[in-house]
């Protein structure tokens, strides 16, 4: 999945994308769901890294 697909499915602009992969950006609890099921992951520490 491309980040421009990513930010679309999520409803959300490529550069916040960028933005949360560079660790610039914490996303809320909401988009942090949203991008995990985008991801068709079933838990949110599969794609974000709770510990930083």
């Amino acid at each position: 999945m491309t980040q421009e697909e990513l930010a679309e499915a999520v409803d959300v602009t490529r550069q916040t994308i960028i933005a949360l992969e560079q660790g610039r950006y914490n996303p809320s609890l909401l988009l942090a769901y949203k991008i995990t099921n985008a991801l068709k992951r079933r838990h949110i520490e599969e794609v974000f890294d709770l510990e930083k």
